[in-house]
């Protein structure tokens, strides 16, 4: 994926739910992955002529173990001119060695999620950016499906109570597939997950039964992805355009 395509993505999904507004200071959520990379590489070329202005600043949530490196990390953000901060935790001890989790994702993700929001509160942003892609929404809600019997996935706009912040989904309308394309395109420098459940998770059962799915019945994947934003989810925001890009 070319990276005016990448821009051109990232605006639609900006401007049909309304993310951005004036004078928003935005943290992107930035684990080193492909995602969050592909992310920040949006927000941050995006911000030179995005018709509203707002800052930005990158977050990435130090877990605590021993192999995790952000020195290539840094040196994308000096590129990019995104201050980052980096945020230390001891969440490996306590999902891994106090708790013994047998099923560490949810609690990992809960924590990891609160050190990054407060953080972001902390210096001064309204907003966070969560890289989660088209797969993620379509995967989400299969297993809201298959799991509590609901027809439900994550909003592309989220206000949370409790800190005040709102999280935005800019890569909604990006597919794996083009995430991993302008990955090897750009060379993003990824950061291996240190997390000794990583790809062993109920959501990656989920990702091979779609890819399954949607060799089967191609084009499954998008009709599922077009029945959830069409859906009237509760929660979810009323598209404010539909053409802009």
């Amino acid at each position: 994926m070319e990276l005016q395509r990448l821009y051109s993505y990232t605006r639609k999904a900006l401007q049909q739910y309304d993310m951005i507004k004036p004078g928003d200071r935005v943290a992107v959520g930035v684990s080193g992955g492909k995602d969050s990379l592909t992310l920040l590489y949006a927000l941050a070329g995006l911000r030179k002529f995005y018709p509203v202005h707002f800052e930005l600043a990158a977050i990435s949530v130090d877990l605590g173990f021993d192999n995790q490196n952000f020195d290539k990390i840094t040196k994308l953000c000096d590129e990019l001119n995104v201050p980052l901060h980096i945020v230390h935790t001891e969440i490996n001890k306590i999902v891994f060695q106090d708790r013994h989790e047998k099923n560490p994702c949810s609690l990992c993700a809960k924590l990891r999620k609160g050190a990054l929001n407060d953080y972001a509160v902390k210096i001064g942003c309204n907003k966070v950016a969560y890289a989660h892609h088209k797969d993620d929404i379509v995967e989400t809600m299969l297993l809201s499906l298959m799991n509590e019997g609901r027809f439900y996935s994550f909003s592309p706009v989220t206000h949370l109570d409790k800190t005040g912040l709102t999280v935005i989904r800019p890569l909604m309308l990006v597919s794996e597939s083009e995430v991993i394309g302008f990955k090897k395109k750009y060379e993003l420098p990824v950061m291996k997950n240190p997390c000794p459940a990583d790809g062993y998770t109920r959501r990656e059962y989920v990702k091979t039964l779609l890819k399954q799915l949607n060799k089967d019945n191609p084009g499954v994947k998008e009709r599922m992805f077009r029945a959830i934003t069409d859906g009237n989810i509760e929660g979810w925001p009323q598209k404010t355009c539909e053409n802009k890009s």
